[in-house]
Formats: C-alpha cells, sequence, structure tokens
C-alpha cells in the first residue's frame, strides 16, 4: 500500500530510479523502448502525461491522473514491462527500479509551471547537456516544437503561457530550488 494513495483528478510528480541507483537504460534501443511502453499504457482515457525526462538511472513525469487505479491499470504494468523486457535483452534477473515509482501531489498551478521546468531542465542540471533542446529523451522538444509528438499533453494556458518561446524563455533561467523543493525526493 502506498504511503499516499494516488487520487484521480489530480496532477502528480511521478519518479522512479535504478535498483542501487544503477543504469536503467543500457542501450539506445532501450530509451525509444520505454517512451513506446509510455505511449501504450498512459492512455489518454486513464491520464494525461504533460511532461517526461528520462535520464541515464532514473525518469521524472508529470502526470494528470484520470483513473481511480493508477498504480494497478498504468504504472505496475508500465514497470512490470519495462523491467521484463530490459532484463530479457541484458540476459540479467531482479528488479531494474529501486522500488515502487514515488508520487508527490502537485497542489497549485505555479508548482506544476516549476515542476515542468524541473523535469525538462533535468539534463542540463545533470550537465549532460548545456540546453534542455539538446536531450532527445525528454518531452521539451514538444513543448517547443523541435519535434512533432503526440505523447506529452501540452496546454500552455493552464501552464500560463502564451507561447512556447515564452515557455522556452522561462526554462532557460535559472532553477529556484526553492520553488520545486515540496515536489522533489530525498535521497534514499
Amino acid at each position: 500500500m502506498r504511503k499516499e494513495p494516488i487520487y484521480p483528478n489530480q496532477y502528480y510528480h511521478i519518479y522512479n530510479r535504478g535498483v542501487a541507483k544503477g543504469n536503467i537504460f543500457f542501450k539506445a534501443s532501450h530509451w525509444s523502448f520505454f517512451m513506446r511502453r509510455m505511449r501504450e499504457y498512459f492512455q489518454p482515457d486513464l491520464v494525461n502525461l504533460l511532461a517526461y525526462c528520462l535520464m541515464l538511472n532514473h525518469f521524472h513525469m508529470a502526470v494528470y491522473v484520470k483513473c481511480q487505479e493508477f498504480g494497478r491499470q498504468v504504472m505496475h504494468p508500465f514497470s512490470v514491462s519495462i523491467t521484463r523486457s530490459i532484463n530479457r535483452d541484458m540476459n540479467r534477473v531482479g528488479p531494474l527500479f529501486q522500488g515502487p515509482y514515488q508520487a508527490k501531489r502537485v497542489n497549485t498551478t505555479e508548482q506544476l509551471v516549476h515542476l515542468t521546468k524541473y523535469i525538462h531542465r533535468n539534463p542540463v542540471e545533470a550537465k549532460l547537456v548545456q540546453l534542455p533542446e539538446k536531450w532527445q529523451y525528454s518531452s521539451y522538444q514538444d513543448y517547443i516544437a523541435l519535434r512533432n509528438g503526440s505523447l506529452p499533453v501540452i496546454d500552455f494556458q493552464l501552464l500560463g503561457f502564451q507561447s512556447q518561446t515564452e515557455y522556452r524563455d522561462y526554462v532557460n533561467m535559472p532553477m529556484d530550488e526553492r520553488k520545486i523543493q515540496a515536489l522533489t525526493f530525498k535521497e534514499q
């Protein structure tokens, strides 16, 4: 049982990382497989995927949950599918993820705005790229029209922006860690 239940009609920051902080992606094909599985399991009648970022050893998602049983209907089968496939491909056994996914409820639109920025800037803060649009394993390229993907549900009005350019300018400003602190996860 989750410490904090997941309620429908709420926004959440979803996160998980590799067991012992290890990688969850080992080959280029694993990244694209993960995104195909997101498309398969994150169905619009169950959940809206607002933003995502895949990193070598973890992932972040901003979601709007629509269903009563998000864990059972979406996250559990999604995680099992990823683990089984990567284990089979890498000839490995055991868990891929450190544990069940973590979730923090997003309580305000302001928090949601900061969360999408945090997610999209993750590869920049990790010093993997200098600009968020250079990281192909996030929804940021969709947000600023460098890619015409259909995976994220993008609503600039909800986020309070008039255009892609306005959102890009916001994301390119440095992070204010205090504004995202309530939505991040402590090191374990």
